[in-house]
């Protein structure tokens, strides 16, 4: 009989570790299979784009180049109409970064393109071509700053397709490092730079259902039946470490809404959330457990300990003066729920499963 493992935190911990390695090895490994491809596809759009093909010979080019394409390729699926478009779009809306962010190419196969700040072609190269797809259809008229952010946030955080459409539909660009903190006065210039990737401001929890009005335990609870999406909101690099975290500080027990590590980071993320405005004393509460943390779970290569609080609402000018008094590292924010749905009427609606098989019959 196989003996019974006891799991404690740091196992835990190391094994979101693995999960969030094997994953990035899975997307490294498509990026080196589509960087020619997708070096070809900017070509292919380059050429639509410059040689006017479409004013010269009509609308109908584009038909008759997947046509000859297909004929000279038939066992190639990628260059059919809607594709060719994409192709064009996709060079056109990266070329525009580049016209607004001229840079020499370091790296680039091509060293007379100039580059987006901070970011190179090849780097747009390594991001799938299907991510791409998504980012164009929701930013191609957009500023070309916010979808060279979320090609920033695939190649960093080696985001799935479907982790970037998530992040998209919940406006990240709009809401990343948009908390009120205290991180500049209280971190080293490193740290807190990647304190403030971490925060939000909302965040947005579109996957509740709680019965009006609801207490701010059903809240937490809510949370923490749903906490790998609530690690989607909170970022990547997140592990958890559980709810109603235990600390005996003294001679006293201490309770912490929910504990995290960020292996980025690299420090325990202690979460408070309140179902209500914000208020200057839950800062004191939250800075004692962040010290707390530091001074119990905390080891010598570990980085600072941070607060994050998350109230339902909060008076700004009041919580920068509250963040002004405390001495240690905390960010307020809020919170958003896209759509509460009560229990009872969630019982009652068909599931997905119920839909597929009316319509299948």
């Amino acid at each position: 009989m196989a003996e019974i493992v006891k799991i404690d935190a740091d196992y835990r911990a190391w094994m979101e570790q693995i999960v969030e390695r094997y994953r990035s090895s899975q997307i490294k490994a498509a990026v080196k299979v589509n960087r020619e491809m997708l070096r070809f596809y900017w070509s292919l759009g380059e050429d639509i784009v410059r040689m006017k093909l479409e004013s010269i010979y009509g609308d109908g080019i584009l038909e008759r180049i997947s046509s000859d394409l297909k004929q000279q390729f038939p066992s190639v699926k990628g260059f059919s109409v809607t594709n060719l478009n994409y192709m064009k779009r996709f060079y056109l809306m990266y070329n525009r970064a580049v016209e607004n962010h001229p840079q020499l190419v370091g790296n680039s196969s091509e060293p007379n393109h100039p580059q987006p700040v901070g970011i190179s072609l090849e780097q747009i190269f390594s991001v799938p071509w299907g991510h791409h797809r998504y980012i164009i259809d929701h930013f191609y008229n957009a500023s070309p700053d916010i979808p060279l952010f979320y090609v920033r946030q695939t190649i960093e955080h080696g985001l799935s397709r479907d982790t970037l459409l998530n992040l998209i539909d919940a406006n990240l660009h709009l809401r990343e490092g948009k908390a009120i903190t205290n991180f500049e006065k209280q971190l080293p210039s490193v740290q807190s730079d990647l304190a403030k990737q971490i925060t939000r401001d909302p965040y947005q929890f579109d996957f509740l259902t709680l019965q009006e009005p609801y207490e701010e335990k059903e809240l937490k609870d809510q949370l923490v039946q749903n906490v790998e999406k609530f690690l989607l909101e909170m970022g990547t690099g997140f592990a958890y470490m559980g709810r109603e975290y235990r600390l005996v500080v003294g001679k006293t027990e201490q309770f912490l809404d929910m504990l995290f590590y960020n292996t980025k980071m690299h420090s325990y993320v202690v979460v408070e959330v309140k179902a209500r405005k914000f208020e200057p004393g839950d800062l004191g509460q939250l800075g004692t457990y962040v010290v707390a943390v530091d001074e119990i779970l905390r080891s010598e290569q570990d980085n600072q300990t941070i607060g994050l609080l998350i109230c339902k609402t909060k008076d700004e000018v009041l919580a920068q003066y509250a963040l002004k008094a405390s001495n240690q590292p905390i960010g307020v924010s809020e919170y958003t729920i896209n759509q509460i749905l009560p229990e009872p009427l969630k019982d009652a609606l068909p599931s997905i499963k119920d839909l597929q098989e009316h319509l299948e019959k």
